[in-house]
C-alpha cells in the first residue's frame, strides 16, 4: 500500500481523508494544516504520494498548488494528486505542464465518492493522471468554443475527457461502448491534430491533453 502526505488546512477533512486512507490500508505518514509544512514533511519522508489542498494559508489562494509545484521540481518522481473546491484552468495547465504524468486533479466533493478517490490515488501514484470528470467537462467545453478548422470531434474529445481522467484505451472502450480498433483511430486522430508524432514517451497522453488545454 501507499505511503502519504495530507495537506489541507481544514482539520475535519484532513482527518476524514487520513482516516479513509489509513481504514483501507495505506499509511499517512505526515498530515499537516499549511504549504510550508507540507514540503518539509515530503523532504522528511519521501511519501508515494501528496495529497494537496490548493488553497492554504496564510493567504488562501494558490499556496498548495504552489507547494505541489515546487515539490515536483525537486523530485520529477514525486506524485501529487490536488484536490479543490474550484475548477480553475490555470491549475490543471500547470500542473500537466512537465507531462511526466503522476499527477491528478480532483474536486473536493469527489473525495466523499470513496471508490473514485481511492482509484485516483492509486493512479497517481503509479505515476498516471487523474482528473476530475467536471473539471475536464468544464475545460474540454471551454477549449472547444474557441477551435478553428482543426477542430477535434465530439468523439474525439469525449475521448480526449476520458484520457485526462487517467482511463486505459480498454476502459475508454468500456465507458463508450466502442472497439478497441476505434478507440485506438480516435486516438491517432487526437495525436495528429494536436501535433504529437509517435515517440517512445509513455506520456504523450499528458502530452496530448496539455497541448488540447493551451489551445
Amino acid at each position: 500500500m501507499r505511503r502519504i502526505v495530507i495537506a489541507e488546512d481544514l482539520l475535519l477533512l484532513r482527518e476524514g481523508m487520513s482516516r479513509l486512507l489509513t481504514a483501507t490500508g495505506h499509511t499517512v505518514v505526515a498530515a499537516v494544516g499549511s504549504a510550508p509544512e507540507l514540503v518539509a514533511a515530503v523532504a522528511e519522508h519521501r511519501p508515494d504520494l501528496s495529497i494537496v489542498d490548493v488553497r492554504m494559508p496564510p493567504n488562501f489562494r494558490d499556496e498548495g498548488l504552489r507547494a505541489a509545484l515546487e515539490i515536483r521540481a525537486a523530485d520529477p518522481d514525486a506524485k501529487v494528486l490536488i484536490v479543490s473546491q474550484y475548477v480553475e484552468r490555470a491549475y490543471a495547465q500547470e500542473l500537466l505542464a512537465d507531462g511526466r504524468g503522476g499527477t491528478g486533479y480532483l474536486l473536493k466533493d469527489r473525495v466523499t465518492a470513496l471508490d473514485d478517490f481511492l482509484d485516483a490515488v492509486e493512479r497517481v501514484a503509479d505515476g498516471g493522471t487523474a482528473m476530475d470528470p467536471e473539471v475536464v467537462r468544464h475545460l474540454v467545453t471551454r477549449t472547444s468554443r474557441k477551435e478553428g478548422n482543426n477542430a477535434l470531434t465530439a468523439r474525439e474529445q469525449e475521448v480526449l475527457g476520458l484520457m485526462a481522467q487517467g482511463l486505459s484505451n480498454s476502459a475508454i472502450c468500456a465507458a463508450l461502448f466502442l472497439a478497441p480498433v476505434s478507440v485506438e483511430k480516435h486516438i491517432g486522430s487526437i495525436f495528429t491534430k494536436l501535433d504529437l508524432p509517435p515517440d517512445a514517451d509513455a506520456n504523450r497522453r499528458v502530452r496530448a491533453v496539455l497541448a488540447y488545454l493551451n489551445r
